[in-house]
């Protein structure tokens, strides 16, 4: 993300960033609380969920390196929307949200690449529900570890069987049993607390549209958009 902005505006906004260690289960955001903090990314993964009046928490979005977490509740002055919490370790930086909301005043160019990214998010989200909604749990299971594939660089997630079934709104026998096919058909391999991709092309074959469909609007709205 902070690749996209341009020279004048990174300028800006470099003296007010820290860098972040982010640590496994950390929150950097609250449902309904008002941020002190945007966030942006440099490795790992966050998870933004929902919590559902049965006590479920489910996942919108995973965002990394091409996300922000915070921006829109610190450009509108009000409180998040999800939980935002650290699935993958990694690293970001931070800035203050008064420091970020003054920053996007003064740079227009700057406003619209959030205000892009926010839709990108919400696209995101809107993605993942509908795939939850529609979609057989193998082709959901191959959509999320593609997603965490290219968020952390790497073929090897290090992810529980019971955090998946949470991440998509299932029950965990329902993962066991997908892992296990999938682990026969020599396209992932699984050890407690780990899931390694040993065939990306057949999980990218075992998936639906949403991977691709998500991966499209990133790059429309985030990259390509002038």
């Amino acid at each position: 993300m902070l690749r996209t902005l341009d020279a004048a505006d990174f300028k800006l906004l470099e003296p007010h960033l820290a860098t972040v260690e982010l640590i496994r289960e950390m929150s950097l955001g609250v449902d309904g609380v008002r941020p002190k903090q945007v966030y942006f990314p440099l490795g790992g993964a966050v998870s933004m969920t929902v919590n559902l009046a049965d006590g479920q928490t489910i996942e919108v979005a995973t965002l990394g390196r091409d996300g922000v977490v915070g921006s829109a509740a610190a450009l509108a002055g009000c409180t998040a929307l999800a939980d935002a919490v650290v699935l993958f370790p990694g690293t970001a930086v931070s800035l203050d949200c008064i420091a970020f909301r003054d920053i996007a005043d003064r740079r227009p160019n700057f406003r619209r690449l959030m205000v892009r990214h926010e839709q990108a998010l919400l696209a995101h989200a809107q993605q993942s529900v509908l795939c939850n909604t529609l979609h057989p749990v193998e082709a959901r299971v191959a959509r999320w570890l593609l997603r965490a594939r290219d968020l952390c660089d790497s073929g090897t997630v290090p992810l529980t069987q019971e955090l998946l079934a949470q991440m998509i709104g299932v029950r965990r026998n329902a993962i066991s049993l997908v892992a296990h096919s999938l682990q026969r058909a020599g396209i992932i391999r699984y050890s407690r607390g780990h899931i390694e991709i040993t065939d990306s092309h057949a999980l990218e074959a075992t998936c639906c549209a949403c991977y691709g469909a998500v991966k499209n609007v990133y790059a429309r709205l985030l990259v390509s958009a002038p």
